[in-house]
């Protein structure tokens, strides 16, 4: 038999765990929302519990509990879930009704039991403890769950940021390391003019370093908090000095620079900066998925595609082709890519349709936003340290291609012009000549004249 204690509130009585450090609410909504069968987010967890310590610590200085043994007892409670060592006994499901309510009510109940552990106290014993007068004291559901989700995605877009640098520079390194290797260059998959390898590598870093700075800028979006506006914005339930202090302890205590906001009914019923943000990680996931296929396709074949650079060799691709060898990370990186695209679109359909003073769809805000985080963090990761890094160049097969294809001809042009390069290739197509064996066949350019045309300074020069 397990042991149980009984728990009440205004709907009945409920018989609960007796260990267990959640309560009466919890157990409804677990019951009531078993949806995704996903926890929430764990970087949530910890916020709220930075959230909840800000807010006890305000109490506490403004002498609202006046028992300092309970207070500090609290206090103590709230860090250890800012410290991520009660995310287990957050049970209930990411995706819930109530805007939240059930996440702010499971994070109440286990303070308030952790803290009646913590004064030698029975669990459940809330006539000591209360989670909802005292932990969820001159706060609601509706300005703890925002301010919690915008410190979590804060310190996830920090980590978020690291590592698109890290991919920013793991190209940079190819583009020293291929900055002599000239090949033909492609514009809707056909043969365009000469570039060189290192110079496409460029391309790839600059992309991701606008992705960095634009990473870096959203910490600005997501610093102003709701935070002491509880139910609507109004305030209500809560003294003005616990709202004009609260947001100061909370951005000293997460050394993250938090402004609660200058409109609180705009922040607690408006969520378009989670839009914002969410466009800004899916231009990085645009990003990812054009430059994995990119890299698909030049390490194509490996006999008969372009085979321009080999791809780390990671696992066998196939169950019947012996020998097949699949790009994996980049398809990966593309899956993970196409997921966040998709989530910008539930964000931009969640935050929308918020009625009124309040965003009922907050749960699935959080969870998408910070699921789209995580992938890219890791779809970054990955990618730099798992294929990029590895990235090899096949230089025979470039000069090859240089050798054999019309697209030569373009850098030849300002040499000898354009009537003289068409007789070029005239000639190397009615004799199946190579581009240059047919120049020089032609008399037009001798051999050093044809190499310096397409050496790495020439074909990248600005100008002519």
């Amino acid at each position: 038999m397990v042991n149980t204690r009984e728990e009440s509130d205004f709907i009945g009585k409920k018989q609960l765990p007796a260990d267990a450090l959640w309560g009466i609410h919890t157990a409804r909504a677990v019951e009531n929302f078993p949806i995704s069968g996903q926890q929430v987010h764990p970087e949530l967890i910890k916020a709220y519990g930075e959230v909840k310590l800000a807010c006890a610590q305000t109490n506490n200085t403004l002498g609202f509990w006046g028992d300092k043994t309970k207070a500090e007892a609290i206090e103590k409670a709230a860090f250890e879930m800012s410290q991520g060592l009660l995310n287990e006994h957050i049970v209930v499901d990411a995706l819930q009704g109530g805007a939240g309510t059930s996440t702010n009510m499971n994070v109440n109940e286990v303070l308030a039991n952790r803290t009646l552990q913590i004064l030698g106290k029975e669990l459940g014993d809330y006539a000591t403890i209360s989670p909802l007068d005292d932990i969820n004291l001159h706060q609601s559901t509706n300005d703890t769950y925002p301010t919690a989700l915008k410190i979590a995605a804060i310190r996830l877009l920090r980590d978020l940021e690291q590592h698109v640098l890290n991919l920013q520079e793991a190209f940079q390194q190819k583009e020293k390391e291929f900055a002599h290797i000239v090949k033909i260059g492609r514009t809707q998959l056909q043969d365009a003019v000469l570039t060189t390898l290192g110079r496409e590598m460029s391309a790839y870093a600059e992309a991701f370093n606008r992705d960095r700075w634009r990473i870096y800028k959203c910490e600005e979006r997501l610093r102003v908090v709701n935070l002491g506006g509880t139910a609507i914005g109004t305030g209500l339930g809560a003294p003005k000095q616990f709202i004009f202090r609260v947001v100061d302890k909370l951005r000293e205590n997460t050394n993250i620079g938090l402004a609660r906001s200058e409109n609180l009914i705009d922040g607690t019923q408006n969520a378009d900066v989670f839009v914002e943000v969410s466009g800004i990680l899916k231009a990085c996931a645009v990003n990812l998925l054009k430059i994995s296929n990119d890299l698909r396709l030049l390490s194509s074949g490996p006999h008969a595609g372009l085979r321009e650079i080999n791809l780390p060799q990671l696992q066998a691709g196939s169950s019947i082709m012996p020998g097949k060898v699949n790009p994996v990370i980049p398809e990966a990186v593309a899956q993970a890519a196409i997921k966040v695209m998709g989530n910008d679109q539930v964000v931009a359909q969640a935050c929308s349709t918020g009625n009124l003073e309040l965003n009922q769809f907050m749960p699935l805000i959080a969870h998408t936003f910070l699921e789209s985080i995580d992938l890219l963090k890791n779809a970054c990761k990955l990618f730099s340290e798992r294929c990029v890094s590895g990235i090899t160049a096949n230089e025979e097969v470039c000069l090859m291609h240089v050798n054999n294809s019309t697209a030569t001809i373009t850098a030849l042009i300002p040499k000898i012009g354009y009537d003289r390069c068409s007789e070029i290739i005239k000639l190397s197509e009615n004799n199946g000549l190579s581009i240059k064996e047919a120049a020089l066949k032609s008399g037009h350019l001798t051999a050093d004249e044809f190499d310096q045309l397409i050496t790495p300074e020439a074909v990248c020069r600005l100008g002519n």
